[in-house]
């Protein structure tokens, strides 16, 4: 994934942020909006976040919106009775509006987990490409809530609305995921000709009239999203595709996009991904961890499992290794949206829940380092990650085991400067001090024998607190 910013020295002065650089150059563009910028700080403070993908592909199990599309064939190939002839497949794929009823749903248990696991905010595909829409939007009949969908008669059954206002009632910042193109739709990939990749199929210059529909249609729906689903902290934009572009110009006037949704939700974070520019107010490295801190607010989207979407049997990052990924995360000083994808009975394979709740019993213990924090220099050395308190007066070095269980040398260098301003070194979840003997650069600690075995899992927090 390839991003084009760097640093300004007003950001720094207004957002607080440091970060690391990740293949990217270019400007990154401070939001003007006082209330934009209060709204990323706070949003940089959640550090934790679910992410979900979900439609009525689930019902495949196959990855969400890109087996119809006709690019990056060696990942995205067709399966299935359909698969020999694409417009067959395509209408099959359409067709399982026809069978999706996820009777499961109910997303206060959701929240419930989310939040015992430590998550501070939610961002819910609210349509991803293939168009299918899981709100009550009047655009188009490709929707959760159509007569065709089994589940329109459930009381539920606008899924969004029920996800945000269950999220919102325990306090989580709420983001909505729009995928800008909308290969259902007419206007984007026209019945006149096939599609040929990813992109709008007709040339938008050549058929300026069919174009503004197109543009007229996401507006409508963005504001749907905005004005119906109660406060919304987020608006996560995919397919960057969508952009002004000298050879093929698909602009849809983010300008007039962003301020019609900010009318209706004062301060909100627009994020369109990968797109330089002032509507991209942070920055979405996907499936990959910056090896240095960035020099703008930015968030590591990764999923649970291999897939973004509901895979039968997939495989589950361990929690060890999802506790690794936040500590690494937040010592370069982003932000973690994991994903789970929701199955075709509307909800999560058990292993996602047994996941969350491990992870958050480490957080009971060890949230002190993650939340508000900063990066401190030097980040990491070796298997320990370094993070401080918003006010400085804390520092955290996070000692990561190498197996579940922490087993605990008997001495641990901590490569922190300022020895001579540490008032005392504990570790989280104990009530002991630890002895530690200042060095040229940094503390060596020494740790009690009733510390060493196998007490804890994954992780243990060494707390520097300053005079």
């Amino acid at each position: 994934m390839k991003k084009f910013l760097i640093i300004g020295a007003f950001l720094m002065l207004h957002l607080g942020t440091q970060a690391q650089q990740h293949k990217m150059s270019g400007d990154y563009v401070v939001p003007k909006d006082s209330l934009v910028r209060e709204n990323i700080k706070e949003w940089q403070d959640v550090k934790f976040g679910l992410f979900m993908h979900w439609g009525p592909y689930s019902q495949w199990g196959v990855v969400e919106s890109w087996s119809i599309c006709p690019e990056d064939e060696d990942w995205t190939q067709r399966k299935g009775p359909f698969s020999d002839d694409y417009f067959k497949y395509k209408k099959a794929y359409e067709n399982l509006q026809t069978t999706f009823n996820p009777v499961a749903f109910n997303p206060e248990k959701w929240v419930k987990a989310a939040k015992d696991a430590g998550m501070r905010y939610v961002v819910f595909t609210t349509k991803h490409h293939d168009g299918f829409s899981m709100f009550d939007t009047k655009q188009t009949d490709y929707k959760i809530t159509d007569a065709k969908t089994p589940f329109s008669s459930n009381p539920r059954s606008n899924i969004t609305k029920e996800v945000f206002n269950a999220f919102r009632k325990e306090n989580f910042k709420i983001g909505a995921y729009f995928s800008k193109p909308d290969w259902h739709s007419e206007y984007y990939w026209w019945p006149y000709f096939p599609p040929k990749d990813r992109n709008v199929n007709y040339d938008p210059a050549k058929y300026p009239d069919r174009w503004q529909k197109f543009k007229d249609f996401t507006y409508n729906q963005i504001e749907e999203l905005a004005s119906d689903y109660g406060k919304i902290d987020i608006l996560w934009l995919d397919g960057g595709q969508v952009r002004p572009n000298k050879k093929l110009n698909q602009d849809i006037d983010m300008a007039k996009i962003a301020g019609m949704a900010r009318s209706h939700q004062p301060g909100l974070i627009v994020v369109d991904r990968t797109v330089t520019g002032e509507f991209e107010n942070y920055t979405t490295p996907e499936q990959q961890v910056p090896d240095k801190p960035l020099p703008y607010p930015w968030e590591t989207c990764m999923t649970m499992g291999n897939s973004w979407s509901y895979v039968p049997h997939d495989t589950y990052k361990s929690a060890k290794q999802l506790v690794d990924l936040l500590v690494k995360i937040v010592s370069r000083g982003g932000n973690f949206l994991l994903n789970i994808g929701p199955g075709p009975n509307g909800d999560w394979d058990p292993v996602a829940y047994e996941r969350l709740q491990d992870i958050g019993s480490w957080i009971k213990i060890n949230g002190e380092c993650i939340y508000g924090s900063k990066p401190i220099a030097p980040y990491s050395t070796k298997n320990i990650f370094y993070t401080q308190s918003k006010k400085g007066t804390e520092s955290y070095a996070v000692w990561l085991a190498e197996t579940e269980d922490v087993h605990l040398p008997e001495q641990i260098f901590i490569a922190l400067d300022g020895a001579k301003k540490i008032q005392k070194v504990s570790m989280l979840g104990t009530k002991m001090n630890i002895k530690w003997k200042a060095k040229d650069d940094g503390i060596l600690l020494t740790i009690p024998t009733t510390l060493q075995q196998g007490k804890f899992k994954y992780a243990v927090t060494f707390k520097v607190t300053h005079k």
